[in-house]
C-alpha cells in the first residue's frame, strides 16, 4: 500500500505519508514538523505530544520555540542552542526554521514510493534548507535528504540538528537507549535544579552518570518512567558512529536512527521524565534523541571551532534515516 494524502490537523495544513509499516504525518507550514511517526501493525505513536498539544495557526508567525510547542520532531537551524547574536542579529533559542512556514512539492505518489520535497529561506541569515522526505512502498524507514545552500556571496556560518523526541504510546519505564558514544557531558548549571537528578558539569564515560548525591550513579541506558520525575539535559559526544536505537521490551517494538556522524556529532539526550515545571512543559514525558553538529550556541560554536561555514553560493547536503524494527530482547 502507498499514499501520499493531505488534511488538516487544528488548522495546520498537514501532509500524510503512509505505507503496510508506517503513517507519518508532516506539517510544512509550521516549521516542517513531523507530528505522528506511528507503526501501523501495532498503531503505536513513537513521537511525544505536549499536554497543551498542537495549538491553531496565530495571526502573526511565532517568535519563539515553545509558543506553540507540540512535542514530535522539529528541524533545528542556524542555531540549535541558547539564543545568540551572529552577524547583527538575534538568533532565537533552537533557530529561525522551525518557527517558519516551508514550501513543498509532491515529487512522487506512485507503486515505489512516496517523496515530498521542502524548502525555507531563512530570514535573519543568508541560507536556503531543503529537505526531501521519502517513504519507499514496502519499507520500514523514513529516509531523510538534507542540503544547506548559502545564497550570500560572503562565507556565513551555522550549526544544525533535529529535536526527535520520543513519547508517545512507546515510551516507558523499561525502555534501553543503544548508542555507541564515549563521553557523557552535562551544562555546568542545571535548567531545573529542584528536579534534576544528574551533577552539572560532568564528563563521564558512557555509560554511567554521576547523579546529585555522592555516590549516585545512573546508567542513561536505562530509561525510567514518569514516576521519577526528573528533568536534565545531556550531551552523549564522542560518537564512534551515526545510530542509535531506543527499544520497548514490552511491546516488542524498537526505534532506530541513523545519519552523518562526521556532520552531527553530538546527540542530545533531552530527558523530561516527568519532571519539567515550567509552562509549557509542565509534566511531559519523553526523551530527545538528537542529533546536533554541537550542542553550543552558534556564537560559542564559532569561538570554539566547531561552528560549519559555506562560502557563498556553496552548498552542504547529508541523509537520515528513521524507523522502526519488530524488536527481539
Amino acid at each position: 500500500m502507498w499514499m501520499l494524502s493531505k488534511d488538516t490537523i487544528q488548522g495546520h495544513t498537514a501532509l500524510w505519508l503512509e505505507n503496510e509499516h508506517l503513517k507519518i504525518s508532516l506539517l510544512p507550514e509550521k516549521g516542517a514538523d513531523i507530528y505522528h511517526f506511528i507503526h501501523k501493525p501495532s498503531g503505536v505513536d513513537f513521537l511525544m505530544k505536549t499536554p497543551s498539544g498542537l495549538r491553531p495557526p496565530s495571526e502573526q508567525p511565532p517568535m519563539d520555540f515553545l509558543e506553540n510547542y507540540e512535542g514530535g520532531w522539529q528541524e533545528l537551524f542556524p542555531n540549535p542552542g541558547d539564543a545568540c547574536e551572529y552577524a547583527g542579529e538575534l538568533l532565537p533559542f533552537h533557530g529561525e526554521v522551525a518557527l517558519l512556514p516551508w514550501d513543498y512539492t509532491i515529487l512522487c505518489n506512485d507503486t515505489e514510493e512516496t517523496s515530498v520535497h521542502l524548502a525555507v529561506e531563512c530570514r535573519q541569515t543568508p541560507f536556503r534548507l531543503e529537505r526531501v522526505m521519502r517513504l519507499r512502498t514496502d519499507a520500514n524507514f523514513l529516509e531523510i535528504e538534507g542540503r544547506v545552500t548559502n545564497r550570500s556571496n560572503a562565507p556565513a556560518s551555522f550549526t544544525w540538528g533535529h529535536h526527535i523526541v520520543l513519547g508517545g504510546d512507546f515510551l516507558e519505564d523499561g525502555c534501553l537507549l543503544h548508542l555507541p558514544a564515549r563521553q557523557i557531558i552535562t551544562p555546568p548549571e542545571l535548567y531545573e535544579p529542584k528536579t534534576a537528578r544528574l551533577a552539572p558539569g560532568q564528563n563521564e564515560p558512557w555509560p554511567m552518570a554521576r547523579g546529585r548525591n555522592p555516590g549516585e550513579r545512573f546508567d542513561l541506558r536505562r530509561i525510567p518512567g514518569r514516576e521519577a520525575h526528573t528533568h536534565d539535559d545531556v550531551y552523549l559526544t564522542g560518537l564512534e558512529a551515526g545510530k542509535l536505537s531506543v527499544a520497548n521490551p514490552r511491546l516488542g517494538l524498537q526505534f532506530h536512527l541513523e545519519w552523518d556522524a562526521a556532520l552531527f556529532r553530538c546527540v542530545v539526550n533531552w530527558q523530561p521524565f516527568g519532571g519539567a515545571d515550567l509552562p509549557p512543559l509542565t509534566g511531559i514525558y519523553g526523551m530527545g534523541v538528537e542529533p546536533w553538529v554541537t550542542h553550543l550556541s552558534l556564537t560559542q560554536a564559532i569561538e570554539q571551532g566547531e561552528a560549519l561555514t559555506l562560502a557563498g553560493g556553496e552548498s552542504l547536503q547529508t541523509a537520515l534515516r528513521a524507523g522502526v524494527e519488530v524488536h527481539q530482547p
